[in-house]
């Protein structure tokens, strides 16, 4: 697939956004030809943990699942907070399920994936068993402790681990497959100097993304 032909990656975004989560993603997404757009609930800015502005490019309502390649949603204090401030975007992430389009959540975001019902009939993971479990969903026979997960259109992700929730994504997109997305994972997460080389190797040989 030519980068021409992709359809752009909506990046979830509202006050208290766990910035660092998603920034290994949207970065080799974005390397990999994929337009990343920010999609807030308005389209006034919004403030991360570690004190971003981010102006988003456009608002929930406006985003259709048939009009994207995946919507990743990150941790943040507010999904903590339960309330309906952010259950907009696990209804969202319902439709794009629903649709058949992926969706990515790390860390908070997937206690309102729990929230909304999403994870009580799939494998997934979140950053602890309990943590969902105080949501009061149905889905504790298909916590998976592991730091990522990928159940078909969804994925999931412990907050220790972004390089393995961006390794799921770059896998899912067809960023990098096989070899080379075991090789980016061992490089960003532990400093493998020989999967450095199986990278460079690859680009080298002008394989494609």
């Amino acid at each position: 697939m030519t980068s021409t032909a992709r359809k752009p990656v909506h990046v979830a975004v509202y006050d208290t956004y766990a910035d660092w989560e998603s920034g290994h993603a949207t970065a080799w997404l974005a390397r990999g030809g994929y337009e990343i757009r920010y999609v807030g609930a308005s389209l006034d800015p919004v403030t991360t943990i570690g004190g971003l502005r981010i102006t988003p490019d456009l608002t929930l309502a406006d985003v259709r699942p048939e009009d994207s390649a995946l919507l990743i949603l990150t941790g943040g204090d507010l999904w903590d907070e339960g309330g309906e401030q952010l259950a907009p975007f696990a209804r969202k992430a319902r439709a794009f399920l629903d649709a058949g389009v992926p969706v990515a959540a790390i860390c908070g975001a997937t206690a309102g994936l729990a929230r909304e019902g999403l994870l009580d009939d799939r494998p997934h993971t979140s950053n602890v068993s309990f943590y969902l479990q105080a949501t009061g969903y149905k889905g504790a026979e298909h916590y998976v402790d592991d730091t990522a997960v990928t159940d078909g259109d969804l994925i999931t992700a412990n907050s220790t681990d972004p390089e393995g929730f961006a390794r799921e994504i770059l896998g899912r997109l067809g960023v990098y497959e096989g070899e080379r997305l075991d090789a980016w994972y061992r490089l960003f997460r532990h400093s493998d100097a020989a999967a450095y080389e199986v990278l460079a190797a690859a680009e080298g040989s002008g394989e494609e993304q």
